[in-house]
């Protein structure tokens, strides 16, 4: 167990592709992040807090022994731990969207894939052993799992295996080496992962005031704030119009009579079509203006 346990800890990847989404959330979320970005730990001058700074494999661990409270990790690196123990004493709390990547089987360009049963007897190499397995068998195949933890793409070049599976973005690692994709395993982004025991009280207040801002964080992502004049008649087909606003504020001009301001919160995307849309319906002096932080 750490030592001081009059601070919350967060275990983050120290580098790699959720390294610097992960430190830019817990900003956004106004934690001050003391520079410890090539350190293993760093200090939040604003709460008493610690960051972590571990390789991703070792972020469920950490937390699962309860040596941070907290962790932001991709879900195939859970999934992995979690299917390697027999209790986990993790629980995720948010989805973070961001680290979007898929878990794939890939083979050789131009190999006839007719499905899971083409991998039956063969060898498969992965640095997802377990997850590897545990598809195959809901799939009712049976082959053999060869694990690298490295250079995974290599493996049917090298003889080592003849089938991959491996983390997949544009595909052109895989192309590089004669293989593509050919099956879906597991889709995979970032979450936040947080003990699952008791808290002291003063910790477990710090907590929830940090969740609470991290999902005003969240919320906000993609949303923007719409404001527009609208005359009476013009207001049901402008709701209708208005992308995930649930109910608009709609209040009087001043000195223009059936003349309104609606103001909406859209938590979907905004497109010029759209503007166009609320224009021709009737709508004037559209502003669109993103949102920073938002709570419920």
């Amino acid at each position: 167990m750490f030592a001081d346990r009059d601070r919350l800890h967060i275990a983050l990847q120290k580098s790699g592709r959720l390294s610097d989404r992960s430190r830019d959330l817990l900003s956004r979320a106004g934690l001050r992040i003391q520079d410890g970005k090539n350190r293993l730990t760093a200090r939040v001058e604003n709460f008493p807090i610690d960051l972590m700074f571990v390789r991703d494999d070792d972020i469920p661990t950490l937390v699962n022994d309860g040596v941070c409270e907290f962790g932001v990790v991709g879900e195939n690196v859970l999934r992995e731990f979690e299917l390697g123990r027999e209790t986990m004493r993790i629980e995720t709390v948010a989805k973070l969207g961001f680290g979007s990547c898929t878990l794939k089987i890939a083979a050789p360009i131009g190999f006839d894939y007719a499905g899971a049963q083409s991998l039956a007897g063969q060898r498969i190499a992965t640095s997802y052993p377990r997850i590897t397995t545990q598809w195959l068998a809901d799939q009712g195949v049976e082959a053999e799992v060869v694990e690298m933890n490295g250079a995974v793409e290599l493996a049917p070049k090298l003889g080592i295996a003849g089938f991959i599976c491996d983390l997949v973005s544009t595909g052109q690692t895989l192309e590089a080496n004669n293989l593509a994709a050919v099956d879906l395993v597991m889709e995979s982004e970032a979450v936040l992962v947080r003990a699952k025991r008791e808290f002291p009280a003063e910790m477990e207040e710090l907590s929830e005031n940090i969740l609470t801002r991290i999902d005003g964080v969240l919320a906000s992502a993609g949303s923007k704030y719409i404001l527009l004049n609208a005359p009476g008649e013009a207001l049901g087909e402008i709701q209708r119009i208005l992308p995930g606003a649930g109910s608009p504020t709609v209040t009087p001009l001043h000195g223009k009579p059936g003349q309104f301001a609606v103001h909406a919160v859209c938590q979907e995307s905004v497109f010029w079509e759209t503007l166009q849309e609320l224009k021709a319906a009737g709508g004037s002096a559209i502003l669109v203006m993103p949102i920073e932080k938002m709570m419920a």
